[in-house]
Parts: C-alpha cells; structure tokens; sequence
C-alpha cells in the first residue's frame, strides 16, 4: 500500500521525489506482487540517473546561461601553441600538460556543440549505388523488468530468413505487461549479445536465467490491428495434462498443467495448435499454453493407430444390495445438437467441453440429481435416506414394475404395478431411461416419473445404471452428477470391525472387485461426473451429499454451454 504523500515543495527536484516515493511503499497482501514490481523498477541505478538528468536540465532551463564563447576548443589551441613557443615555468608546464590530455578537449569539444547548438549527427554520405526500393529497418530497444517469473513469451526460427520471431505473448507476462513487445517482432540482441546464429532453446535459456532488467532489440513486426482483446470462452477440461511430459509444446515452462474437471478459460485461440489459458481458481494472472482441441485429436488419433492409446474399458455394473441386470433405452438417444455422452464403445475423444455458470432462476424447475455408484456404494440407501428427512424438498421418481403388489405396498408409492404388455408398449415408445429383468418380473425408471416430482418443484434423485447419462445429460433436465463410491485402502484386507456398513462380509476378493470398480467407473464415465463423493460410513456420507444438494441449488455450477443457449 501507498501511505500518504508528504508534502514536497515546488523546488523539491524529480530525482529526491522518486526516492521520497520509494520509501513510502510498504507491504500489503493484496497487491504484494505488484508492490514488488514497483520497488525493482524505482530502484532501478540508470532510472535514478535519468531523474537526475532531467533535475540538472530543469534547472538548465530555469537560469538560461549563455556561454561566454562559443569555442573553447580554439582558445586551448591557440593557448597550447603560444606556450610551447617560450621557455615554461612550473606551472605553465603542468598547464600545457592539461591541455593535452584527452579528456579535457573532449570536455570542451562537448562545451562548443552545447554553445552552438550543434546536436545533429555528422553521417556519411549515401553510397551512389544504393537501391531506393529497400525498406528501411526500424529498431526498437526495450527494457523489461521482470522478477523471477518467465518472460511471457515463446520464440521461433523463421524457415525463410533464419530470423528469430516472436511466436506468441502470454497473457499476464512481463512481456504483454510491458505492451512493447509484439507477436511477429523480430530479435536481435538480448542483453547486447547478437542471437541471430543461436538457436531458438538457447535464446530461451539466455531470457529465462536473466533477473531484474532485460534489454532487447526488436526489428517491429508490421501490424495492421490489435488482435489480442481477451476471449471469454471456458472449457471443462475432460482428461489430465502435464507439459513437462508432452514433447510436443513449444515451451514446456510455459505450459499450463491441468487436472480433469478443472476449468479453463481461454484467452487466445490465435494459434490452431496451442491455445492461451488460465486455469479458474488461480491467482496466477498469467495465461499459459494449453493444446487446442484439434491438436489434441489428431494426436490421439495417431496414437490410437499406432496402437498407443488404450482402448476404454466397459465397467462392471454397481449392485446395491442385489445384482441386476440392466439394458440402456436405445429409443431415446437425446435431441439433435445436444452434448451426447459417449458410452465406452465410442470412438469420440474427450478433450474439452464448453461451460458457463448457472443457476436455476426463480419458478425454473430443481436440476435433475443423478446418482451412480461402483460397487459396495449403496447409492440406493443414501438416496432413501435423504428423501426420508426432507420430503417437501427432495421426491423420488417411482419406479414401474410387473410383479404383483404386496399387501403392504401401495400404488404410485412404491412402485407404480402394470402389466407386462403395458411395460412393453412403454420400451418400444422410449418411455424409460432404463429397465431392467429381476427375477422373470420388469423393473424400470419413466421419463414421465422424473417429470411429475420435477413439476412439483421438488429436487428429484434417481439413481442409475451410468450408461443412462447417455439420455439424461440434456437441457431438459441439467443433471447434477454425483459419483459415489467406497472408501477403500489397505487396513480394510486386516479383520474388519462391525463399526462400518461397509464392512461385514466383504472378503480381500470383494475389496479388490470393488477396488477394480470404482477404477473402471471412474475412467468411463468420470468426465461427466460433478461431484465426487468417498463413501467412509453412512453417517457422513448422508452429511456430506446433503451440503452438496444444498449447494447446488444455490450457487452457480459450471455447465454445457449448449444447456443454456438451447
């Protein structure tokens, strides 16, 4: 932060301003960076110079001297030569010495230009040969100041002239900060050492290790308009990236490492093959280079012909509790447009999916809750059990079945009971997300089920086989995916204590198939999954999904953008 100002006089001079100015910055938390910045760039010796420069020339121009002659340089001569014409004493001796002494003329070579207002360079005539048709180079000198942190920018080796170029300026840098440096700039010097013979990772190397001030000189790029407004365009990233492992990026520092799920926004999309971005949550302003969607498939598609890129694996179905055998709706494949979600058989790479933020507005209907598990989660319980304590706020969709009613069941409630031919008309008109045979009777989940408790305003939960993402993820119903899976580490192969559900009866096969599970769960369907959520005991479990239902419905989620638009 900035105390105060004292106050300075009108005679206080720019050089005992900028020093008062110095001393007056103190730390602050928010702005630590730039507070830093500040300090190097008003402690910078040839800045204190320049101040003093402009003091002596301020004070130049306040008394307006004039000089007593206008050449001194012809005075010493002629005063030099009429001594050396006589006998000398001592100190005519030690005079005519001074005279000769090459930085004394200098002194008043310099005094006669100032007199005679003389300040234009002396240049050499033009050679007669000389085409008129050659562009006149322009160099620019640049001094940045930088701290530990990179440079900003990436540099090339043009195939045509050899010269080194300016590939790209990463937002927030020293070098878009500064706002001198340009894509398509040409390099010349670094630190006044010619870099045209030096190779482009050289170059880089060279600016990477230089702290405080860099100079550079810069042939101008030639550029029509400003292109580098900011975008404002998000991605949800759908797989993991380490630059430091991709041989690929043009500069693996400059790079952005990013985890799945994590939400990028992308400031430049100049570059076909790598992108500019910032990761959200990050405090670093900087933007860093991320591969672009295109690059990104056709390397995939390359690897996955030369047989490098794993096949997806088909996961095993959750059990909760009994194991069913579940077919997904093929009737029902999503409107045209939608984001589909691809089951583990399709051939489309997951790279990156636009977002934006929402929340529902108010008389919207809830978002959709989807909850799918891997085996040992009991999604089904943890569903029961927070519909139990709140039921004017949360409705289950009521399943359709073929078996015959019990005594203590009642129609709509538990299930909804109807014949076999009616279940089977309901297949063939796409009425159901999913169905399913247990025990020579139909079980299955209606689309119209999940409307009636949505219509009621109420948060709906269903929990489903994950294949049935493929229907629900539209803009009908924004889901909210809630994964749910066991917690699962090595004290549970030692004798398991009574103390957790998850505990009694399960064997060291149970716990390496669940194990096994959640693995393959995660990897088919884990970029379409909101939230995940490690099962250690039901209590916290049931804590836990409802701070998480809470929160969505009030703050903004990241979302398809097509969910929104549509």
């Amino acid at each position: 932060m900035i105390e105060a100002m004292p106050i300075v006089s009108a005679s206080t001079g720019l050089h005992e301003t900028l020093a008062l100015l110095t001393s007056q910055l103190h730390s602050d938390a928010n702005h630590k960076e730039d507070l830093v910045f500040l300090k190097d760039v008003f402690s910078e010796k040839s800045l204190g110079y320049l101040m003093k420069i402009h003091d002596k020339l301020k004070q130049y121009e306040k008394h307006s001297p004039t000089p007593v002659l206008h050449s001194a340089t012809c005075l010493a001569e002629d005063l030099a030569e009429e001594l050396q014409n006589g006998p000398l004493e001592d100190d005519e001796r030690e005079l005519l010495l001074l005279l000769s002494t090459p930085h004394l003329k200098a002194v008043l070579s310099a005094h006669d230009t100032v007199a005679q207002k003389n300040f234009d360079p002396v240049l050499p005539p033009l050679p007669e040969d000389l085409d008129n048709d050659l562009e006149e180079e322009s160099v620019k000198i640049v001094r940045l100041v930088k701290n530990k942190e990179p440079l900003g920018a990436t540099i090339r080796r043009d195939e045509a002239t050899g010269a080194v170029i300016v590939a790209r300026i990463m937002r927030g840098g020293a070098a878009d900060r500064s706002g001198l440096v340009r894509v398509g700039d040409e390099l010349r010097e670094v630190n006044g050492n010619l870099i045209t013979h030096k190779r482009p990772d050289e170059i880089s190397q060279i600016l990477s290790q230089s702290q405080g001030s860099i100079t550079l000189k810069i042939i101008p790029a030639v550029v029509e308009e400003d292109k580098m407004k900011e975008s404002r365009v998000y991605l949800r990233a759908l797989f993991d990236y380490t630059p430091y492992e991709d041989k690929a990026t043009p500069c693996q520092e400059a790079g952005l490492p990013f985890k799945r799920g994590d939400i990028l926004q992308v400031v430049s999309q100049e570059d076909a093959t790598w992108w500019q971005a910032k990761r959200i949550g990050d405090c670093n302003l900087r933007a860093a280079l991320i591969p672009s969607t295109q690059f990104q498939e056709r390397r995939l598609r390359y690897r996955m012909k030369m047989g490098s890129f794993p096949a997806p694996m088909s996961p095993k179905a959750p059990a909760s509790g009994l194991r069913r055998t579940f077919r997904l709706s093929k009737d029902r494949q999503g409107s045209p447009g939608e984001p589909q979600t691809p089951d583990a058989n399709h051939t489309e790479f997951l790279i990156y999916e636009e977002v934006t933020q929402y929340l529902p507005r108010p008389g919207e209907r809830p978002r959709l809750i989807v909850l799918i598990g891997s085996l040992g989660a009991r999604i089904t319980e943890l569903k029961q059990k927070v519909i139990a304590e709140y039921p004017r706020r949360y409705g289950l969709a009521v399943p359709h079945t073929t078996r015959a009613r019990k005594c203590n069941e009642r129609e709509g409630v538990e299930y909804h009971f109807i014949t076999k031919a009616a279940f089977e008309t309901y297949i063939q008109s796409g009425k159901f997300i999913e169905y399913g045979e247990y025990k020579d009777n139909l079980y299955g989940t209606s689309l119209e089920s999940i409307h009636k408790i949505l219509d009621q305003n109420k948060v709906c939960l269903v929990d489903v086989q994950p294949e049935a993402l493929k229907t629900l993820r539209n803009a009908e119903f924004k889901p909210y995916v809630v994964y749910v899976r066991p917690h699962i580490d090595d004290s549970q192969r030692k004798p398991l204590g009574s103390s957790s559900s998850l505990s009694s009866g399960i064997t060291e096969d149970d716990l390496q198939e669940m194990k096994q599970s959640a693995e393959q769960m995660d990897k088919c369907y884990g970029p379409w999954v909101d939230y995940v959520l490690v099962k250690e005991d039901p209590v916290s479990a049931l804590a836990e999904l409802q701070v998480v239902l809470e929160r969505v419905q009030i703050e903004c989620q990241w979302v398809p953008v097509s969910w929104v638009r549509s």
